[in-house]
């Protein structure tokens, strides 16, 4: 009863509009579809229902003018508070905090994502419509307060989270596409930095709309604020993010530095995000390289392989933005940089690691850590020549992930730090012929391609061993041939040889 007679008196609670409503029929009748939508007491009943079908009918009935009235001589009219009910629809079709939403399902919200995001197909029709009339001319200002709330709608139902179904979805696909339609732009990066220089593009205005949202009390509240905040963040590279950089590095370390596995990825990934599209003079300003350096390098100390790999891409990305900061004179000893201190904790966790997802994380990434560190990789020989013999020994499954990397990166060794190689040649030739013997002789456990692979990479190690030991390792397989009856592992032996016979060394 309370819900019909709310919708029977739209004058009754007019004040709720912040300042003099606008004097309108129609600006009485949002002004009161709002009070319904954002009160204490709607939201126990089903009065916000209500007031969703008596605002699509308002816009049904309502003309262009009538829309933007208000809009030529300031936003205190129709624009200012079509902005603040499209504010007050967003919230209404926003997911629960996520406790609150495992217990009761997402599909409530999924119904009025759909509810809402009709809603706004039939507004943004009506600018659309202005838009192509002459008898419109202020559509644009009346665009402005309602293209910021509509944009983060959109992107909170169109993204697949648990919160959206198909059809939602699709609404809000749609809306996101009218909405560029409208503001004619050609891409949400076009909406968000401006279409060419004049324009300032609308990121600002994302940003300050989530920040109430992004604080550390708040930024659970609603769990669509962070994935919203990240894709937006994405779609802005260079060189328009770094104006911004105040704006999105806070967030991105709040979100980073989350208990949940999942929240620190997605921190992650947009503290990457702005490494990369950020200039090297911006994050070293302020010491900020180095905050980012910190939150990262605390990630490492945990066993979730895709939080590890996150990090690992991120932090080879931020090594040569760190090493502009140093600055080595000459003459003493190049100071140990910060790809040398994670590289001493991988190998420190790769020695005992026996999980094959953690293994083969770390072996993935370890070819490039060699690459950054060159010939400073023999800082690190003891310790890589240990981790290369215990994983080459040790099947990872049918794709020998891990091993195939493990030689990629025996192979860089090699290549980088080959005076220091010669000393190793033993340990080194039986640890690459172990491995030749077990691939030839695995019946069925890895598929051809694969063993091809391995063999190969095997063959060029011990190619390249021999280079670093001036022909050692011909003369040592010479007499494996005599006794060797596979004809795999002679293959691999006799093109060895082949090599190193066309190569000359100076054995002086």
């Amino acid at each position: 009863m309370e819900q019909d007679s709310s919708r029977e008196n739209p004058s009754r609670e007019g004040a709720s509009w912040p300042g003099d409503p606008p004097s309108s029929t129609l600006g009485q009748a949002l002004s009161q579809v709002l009070h319904r939508l954002t009160s204490e007491e709607s939201r126990r009943g089903k009065a916000r229902s209500a007031a969703i079908q008596d605002l699509d009918a308002l816009i049904e009935a309502a003309e262009c003018d009538q829309l933007f009235e208000g809009s030529d001589t300031s936003l205190r009219g129709m624009p200012e508070m079509l902005g603040q009910v499209a504010k007050a629809l967003g919230k209404y079709a926003a997911p629960p905090k996520e406790q609150e939403g495992r217990a009761r399902g997402y599909s409530e919200v999924a119904e009025k994502g759909a509810a809402v995001g009709v809603l706004f197909l039939k507004l943004m029709g009506k600018i659309e419509a202005a838009k192509n009339s002459l008898l419109c001319p202020t559509w644009k200002i009346g665009l402005r307060p309602l293209a910021g709330p509509i944009y983060i709608f959109a992107v909170t139902h169109s993204l697949e989270q648990p919160w959206t179904s198909p059809r939602s979805r699709d609404v809000a696909g749609e809306v996101l596409a009218l909405l560029l339609r409208v503001t004619q732009c050609g891409s949400v990066a076009g909406f968000l930095h401006g279409e060419n220089e004049d324009e300032k593009g609308r990121f600002t205005l994302i940003m300050e709309l989530l920040k109430p949202d992004l604080n550390k009390e708040s930024w659970k509240n609603n769990p669509a604020t962070k994935h919203v905040f990240s894709w937006t963040l994405q779609q802005v590279t260079r060189p328009w993010l770094n104006q911004h950089l105040e704006r999105i590095l806070p967030p991105s370390l709040l979100i980073s530095d989350d208990y949940q596995t999942e929240n620190k990825i997605l921190g992650v990934h947009c503290l990457h995000h702005i490494v990369l599209n950020v200039p090297a003079a911006d994050l070293l300003q302020y010491n900020r390289a180095q905050v980012l350096y910190h939150a990262l390098f605390n990630h490492l100390y945990t066993p979730e392989y895709n939080l590890i790999q996150a990090v690992l891409l991120c932090l080879l990305d931020l090594f040569p933005i760190l090493e502009k900061g140093l600055h080595w004179k000459g003459g003493a000893a190049r100071p140990s940089t910060h790809c040398d201190e994670v590289l001493r904790l991988i190998l420190t966790h790769m020695e005992p690691e026996h999980r094959l997802l953690l293994r083969r994380t770390y072996a993935r990434n370890l070819p490039a850590f060699v690459k950054s560190l060159g010939i400073l990789t023999v800082r690190h020989l003891k310790r890589l020549e240990r981790v290369i013999i215990s994983y080459l020994e040790v099947y990872d499954g049918p794709e020998e992930e891990a091993r195939l990397k493990i030689l990629e990166t025996l192979k860089l060794l090699m290549q980088y730090a080959w005076p220091r190689i010669s000393c190793r040649l033993v340990v080194l030739l039986k640890a690459l012929l172990k491995l030749i013997c077990d691939v030839a002789r695995d019946p069925n456990l890895t598929p051809e391609p694969v063993k091809n692979a391995l063999l190969e990479e095997a063959t060029d190690c011990l190619i390249l061993l021999d280079h670093c030991s001036q022909g050692q390792v011909k003369d040592l397989l010479a007499k494996i041939l005599q006794s060797c009856e596979d004809s795999k592992v002679v293959n691999c032996i006799r093109k060895v040889q082949q090599v190193s016979e066309g190569a000359s060394y100076d054995r002086n």
